[in-house]
């Protein structure tokens, strides 16, 4: 699946009028400062993760532990940025099938389920309490400081590659998933992500 401006944008979004603490998922790309090549290698399309990719991927999985009301569904770990689904199920949304892990760094999804990001109605206060979960932000960042953390213990005991000044970009992109055919695509492009490594915006022609 080639890049697709209508699904994945490369800026930073933020919907006007969104409760993001709301139930619903959510498509998140983050990349490392500088675009440094941290997390493994591809080679003919298959992304092999190192023990940094590993890392990222063990933290991905950590924040449905972190976050009961969070839901991790497809995953992808190129060599410097990450894409993702959460799904913020809240008490009352009934979830489909768990996913289940892979190798290189991607994990497939089957099955759908209908779990759609919906604005607010006007005059709807966007602050309505903790009932459906953490704000999307306050979970990336639990993320950036647990996978930042981690990969410093592994420069200094394991001599994994040194990063300048930060590990990850400030900013980060999100989208709200709207409906089901929506979802399915974003799946299709995690999972097709590795083979388009040098079509993909963040490549860097120096990664390993």
């Amino acid at each position: 699946m080639a890049f697709d401006h209508a699904i994945h944008h490369r800026r930073s979004i933020r919907l006007q009028g969104y409760d993001y603490s709301r139930a619903g998922a959510y498509f998140v790309t983050l990349c490392t400062q500088n675009r440094e090549c941290l997390f493994g290698n591809i080679l003919d399309g298959v992304m092999t993760l190192n023990d940094a990719g590993r890392l990222a991927e063990h933290w991905y999985l950590e924040l449905e532990n972190k976050y009961p009301d969070m839901q991790c569904d497809a995953f992808v770990c190129m060599p410097n940025h990450l894409h993702f689904i959460v799904v913020n199920t809240g008490r009352s949304m009934a979830m489909g099938e768990r996913v289940v892990g892979a190798d290189h760094g991607v994990r497939p999804v089957s099955g759908a389920r209908r779990v759609i990001g919906e604005p607010l109605a006007e005059g709807e206060p966007l602050d309505k309490g903790g009932h459906t979960g953490p704000p999307l932000r306050t979970m990336v960042q639990w993320f950036k400081t647990m996978t930042t953390n981690a990969y410093i213990r592994g420069v200094k005991h394991n001599g994994w590659t040194p990063f300048a000044g930060k590990l990850w970009q400030r900013n980060y992109w999100e989208r709200v998933i709207r409906n089901e055919q929506e979802l399915n695509l974003i799946r299709e492009y995690i999972h097709n992500n590795p083979a388009q490594w040098e079509s993909d915006r963040l490549y860097r022609a120096d990664s390993p």
